[in-house]
């Protein structure tokens, strides 16, 4: 293996396998400090080198400590190496506490770097804009907003640093790695919340309440001319239309002029249908609540994902990323108002349907695309043709973009969900993803529903750590439930749709999919044959509906009839000694106009 590297690294430069680049020089090129107080490794290394977990929290140090009374540093959580993850809060007052921060005049904004850890474009570009502040060059900035800047989410894939670990991404030198330390994917982790990285920042988001939210990445994918794309669920997918709308015309127009201005091209976020042939068109991404993105337009906070593309220089990455953030607060400060009713209306809002299955349109929009000119020609290798990009403009003048648009399920909004007291964990999760939860003390019985798992299928292998399960379900009518001791979670509150979309077993990031509830797939009671036999005989004696379903299932259904198991199963299915908690979903549903029935306690047909 080290042989390989060496003659890896003596044969060719680290980028020497990638296409050709267009030429670049762009005024924000003026934004590098050559030298000075808090000149940053990105810039000393003439745009090569981003520093390593140490040097980064010895930088975050000295910003602090060039101006403590508007800078300071904290501890926002901790990885699972225990490596301290770090928030830097600016701003022009000193007010540094979340309650003083979350009542400000001035919106806040808060940028995260380094989810995955080997696109961290934000942190180098974020340091190089607080130095500006810090120094008195950009001293306009903190009149405008207040700042919270995570420079690595990722701490422990940020350290599982090396020179491969994305092939197809321009620098830095050095890069870290795209997952933490227990190999899950930071930005997957937004509903189900398995990391202390994602929790802290949604204490985080709880706390400090930001106006803004910006993560910053960097592409995979194609080449073409756009060096910074960005985006965030479009109106018509969208469950926070009126924000998206806000976005669309207070915030893009100003981002995308001060970036042309300073010489980048603006971009949308979109991916490539077919890879080997850019003319199929563009997939138009609509992203679920496991994403940063999808979570923010549930949670009704305004959020913008930034996807760098990989094969610009790290150097025109970054400037880029500078420029971007300076338009978004630039935005925020003079728009801050409309976004804010934007958010208001989003979150006195909840839908009687949420949509939780979404299917590619298959009559695209088309659009203006400022692509890069490519070859195809046939891999020996794979066997295969291939796409070989030249570095040569090519615009697309109707490029087709097929965008997730088809509603392919709707589920109906519960008034409310009912948790039952052993899934206090569960609780927790909720009460981080800022929704209310009311805890029922003393008699309380109302008319719930309960789904029933009717067909069900685990995935083959595991997704994020964990198995993942898709189902069909069958709605039982509501029956009577004392609750004393339960959690009520009402869908009328600021976090509603979230709400539904944790709770809804039938939507796509649901606890439920992400399989919290593994354990009602197990049956852990059986019977013996010498005692169901003549217990089965007296039930269908005293119940003649019930021996009527039998013996029709028996003439209808030759493969049952045939197979004593079947046969004996059903019987005790509709026995009281059944698990009645098989195949139940335990989080229970109210709806508007309930009628309940007595509980259960004995099969019947």
């Amino acid at each position: 293996m080290l042989a390989s590297l060496l003659f890896l690294s003596a044969s060719m430069t680290y980028d020497s396998h990638l296409p050709p680049l267009l030429p670049w020089q762009g005024q924000s090129l003026s934004l590098i400090q050559q030298a000075g107080p808090l000149t940053t490794d990105f810039e000393l290394s003439d745009g090569y080198i981003s520093p390593d977990y140490k040097n980064t929290m010895a930088f975050v140090e000295r910003l602090v400590a060039a101006n403590p009374t508007q800078f300071k540093s904290q501890i926002i959580g901790y990885s699972s190496s225990k490596r301290a993850i770090k928030m830097v809060v600016a701003s022009e007052q000193g007010f540094f506490d979340a309650d003083q921060l979350a009542n400000s005049t001035k919106p806040t904004v808060l940028v995260q770097a380094g989810i995955h850890a080997g696109e961290i474009d934000g942190k180098d570009a974020m340091f190089m804009l607080l130095r500006d502040i810090a120094t008195g060059k950009r001293r306009d900035i903190l009149k405008k907003v207040n700042i919270l800047f995570i420079p690595i989410l990722n701490v422990d894939g940020h350290e599982r640093s090396g020179h491969f670990n994305r092939i197809n991404q321009r620098g830095p030198s050095k890069m870290g790695f795209r997952t933490n330390a227990n190999n899950l994917n930071l930005n997957r982790d937004f509903t189900k919340l398995d990391t202390p990285e994602v929790k802290s920042v949604l204490k985080v988001i709880n706390d400090y309440n930001p106006n803004l939210y910006v993560d910053v990445h960097v592409t995979d994918g194609a080449d073409y001319q756009y060096d910074v794309t960005y985006g965030y669920n479009p109106v018509f997918a969208s469950e926070s239309p009126a924000i998206s709308a806000a976005l669309d015309q207070y915030f893009k127009p100003v981002i995308d002029e001060k970036l042309a201005s300073q010489g980048h091209i603006p971009g949308p976020l979109v991916f490539v249908m077919n890879k080997r042939n850019f003319k199929e068109g563009l997939a138009g991404w609509v992203a679920t609540p496991r994403f940063s993105n999808g979570w923010g337009d549930l949670k009704s906070l305004p959020t913008i994902l930034v996807e760098n593309h990989s094969l610009k220089p790290y150097k025109q990455r970054v400037l880029g990323t500078y420029v971007f953030i300076d338009g978004a607060i630039d935005a925020l400060s003079n728009h801050s108002h409309e976004l804010a009713n934007a958010v208001k209306k989003e979150q006195a809002f909840v839908p009687k349907e949420l949509i939780v299955q979404r299917g590619y349109s298959k009559t695209p929009v088309e659009i203006e695309f400022k692509g890069i000119r490519y070859t195809s020609k046939m891999s020996t290798l794979s066997g295969q043709t291939e796409v070989q990009y030249i570095g040569e403009k090519e615009s697309y003048t109707n490029l087709p973009v097929y965008w997730q648009k088809d509603v392919q399920k709707r589920v109906e909004v519960p008034k409310a969900f009912f948790i039952p007291p052993v899934y206090t964990d569960l609780i927790e999760k909720l009460s981080l993803h800022g929704v209310s939860v009311n805890k029922l003390v003393g008699e309380n019985t109302q008319p719930l529903k309960q789904a029933k798992i009717d067909k069900y299928s685990f995935a083959e292998s595991p997704f994020e750590g964990r198995f993942r399960v898709t189902a069909n379900f069958d709605y039982k009518p509501a029956i009577n439930v004392n609750l004393d001791g339960w959690f009520e979670v009402t869908t009328q509150q600021k976090a509603g749709e979230l709400a539904v979309h944790l709770l809804h077993p039938e939507a796509p990031d649901s606890f439920f999919a992400w399989g919290e509830f593994n354990t009602v797939f197990q049956r852990t009671e059986y019977m013996e044959n010498y005692a169901l036999i003549p217990f089965a005989r007296q039930m269908l004696k005293d119940n003649p509906k019930l021996a009527l379903a039998f013996d029709k299932k028996l003439k209808n259904d030759k493969s049952f009839a045939n197979d004593a198991n079947a046969r004996l199963n059903w019987l005790y299915e509709h026995s009281p000694f059944y698990d009645q908690a098989y195949l139940k979903y335990p989080i229970l549903m109210s709806f508007e106009e309930e009628i309940a029935i007595p509980e259960q306690k004995d099969k019947e047909i």
